[in-house]
């Protein structure tokens, strides 16, 4: 009788390369796992780790475990991210992002550096950037937040509060962008605060430096920076029509939106990021899988676009408009567009050089004012050009004709 545990030899191989792993036989190392992939500098796995997935990749100083056991399965792991316990899975997390317990990470989430969520916390389809900060009990699929500039200047998300991303309908066209990726990227602009027993009604989208009371659900746009809003609308009942779509340019509109701001944050990934993951041991797998979750992402929310179209009725123009022209709108963003190079922001800012001094926040937080202004110019036109295309297919929806 076998007494050995599944993939024992692999628990083995990493004590020897230096793999901190105080009780061997209480980890789980399955079959796929590529042990090259997981360094052997600092790398901690406590009781109860069940590692999984060919493209699993542990870098340098990770720990798993400290709350509780811990399942992940196509993860990929930048330096000193700690999941302390849950279950994480074909998502991405960048240097010292971490997790508390309880938290389940499904497919298509990026936290990006120092992002973080306290207990039980519940991300699907999700983008977080530097420094955001999720308390506990919350639901938040299918969301982008940015804002903050550091550790002690975050944007927020209250405890107890829930992104509500599927309709009566059916429908999961609900990606909402708290802040937006051109701005977002430079770790500049003011936090936004989402208080506590609260929600949003995607898609939304707020502004930096927004405050949203506790106990507030947010159903529509804060387009403006800096507001703050209690939102408790009075109950009324009504009979219920589905498949109206009263909001449908709106919610098309918000749809392409995001669909932009992923495009402009692959772009930034390509040009700029790229250069910083080349410096750590295993960023280059890091990199890789950042790359994929963005082109989720994208898939995710042409999915359910014309997962909508098909649904929308026909009698309205701009029903008929959507329907027969979504084809055409989510080859929009299929990776083959001719965008706006940023040739002037990365002449200024030279990535190769900028990686070689120092980790990515610091040199983004040290560009003069000027070069992050370019490098707000060139995203803002990658977001413009995409959303200017998508305006001519959808010629009676005007989505962002008055905004130009």
């Amino acid at each position: 009788m076998d007494l050995e545990p599944r993939g024992h030899d692999k628990v083995v191989h990493l004590i020897g390369k230096g793999v901190s792993i105080p009780n061997p036989y209480t980890v789980d190392i399955g079959d796929d796992v590529d042990v090259d992939r997981i360094s052997g500098d600092g790398v901690t796995l406590l009781p109860g780790c069940r590692i999984h997935g060919a493209r699993t990749a542990i870098s340098a100083g990770c720990t798993l475990g400290a709350e509780g056991p811990v399942v992940i399965d196509d993860c990929r792991l930048g330096p000193k991210v700690e999941l302390k316990a849950g279950y994480f899975t074909r998502s991405v997390f960048l240097e010292k992002a971490n997790m508390g317990l309880g938290a389940q990470v499904r497919e298509g989430c990026l936290l990006e550096e120092e992002a973080n969520g306290a207990h039980c916390v519940g991300l699907k389809q999700t983008i977080l950037f530097p420094f955001v900060t999720l308390g506990s009990l919350i639901n938040f699929c299918d969301c982008l937040m940015a804002g903050g500039t550091s550790r002690k200047d975050h944007s927020e998300v209250g405890s107890s509060y829930i992104h509500f991303n599927y309709t009566p309908d059916g429908d999961k066209t609900t990606a909402s962008l708290f802040g937006d990726v051109p701005r977002g990227v430079m770790l500049d602009q003011p936090p936004i605060f989402l208080g506590g027993q609260g929600g949003a009604v995607g898609p939304v989208r707020v502004g930096y430096g927004s405050v949203v009371a506790a106990g507030s659900v947010l159903r529509e746009d804060l387009l403006d920076d800096g507001q703050l809003v209690a939102v408790m609308p009075p109950g009324f009942e009504r009979d219920h029509r589905p498949h109206t779509y009263k909001n449908l340019v709106r919610v098309v509109r918000n749809n392409v939106l995001y669909l932009a701001n992923l495009a402009a944050l692959e772009q930034w990934y390509r040009r700029v990021r790229e250069p910083f993951f080349a410096r750590q041991e295993l960023g280059p797998l890091v990199y890789e899988g950042a790359l994929e979750m963005l082109s989720m992402a994208t898939g995710e929310r042409l999915k359910r676009l014309k997962a909508m179209a098909a649904k929308v009725p026909a009698f309205t123009p701009a029903g008929r408009e959507f329907s027969a022209n979504v084809d055409a709108v989510c080859a929009l963003f299929d990776g083959e567009a001719d965008l706006p190079n940023g040739d002037d922001f990365l002449i200024a800012f030279r990535p190769e050089q900028a990686a070689a001094s120092g980790n990515y926040t610091e040199t983004i937080q040290g560009l003069a004012p000027e070069w992050r202004a370019l490098g707000v110019q060139w995203l803002n036109q990658v977001v413009e050009t995409l959303c200017a295309q998508a305006d001519d297919l959808l010629k009676s929806m005007a989505l962002f004709a008055a905004q130009r």
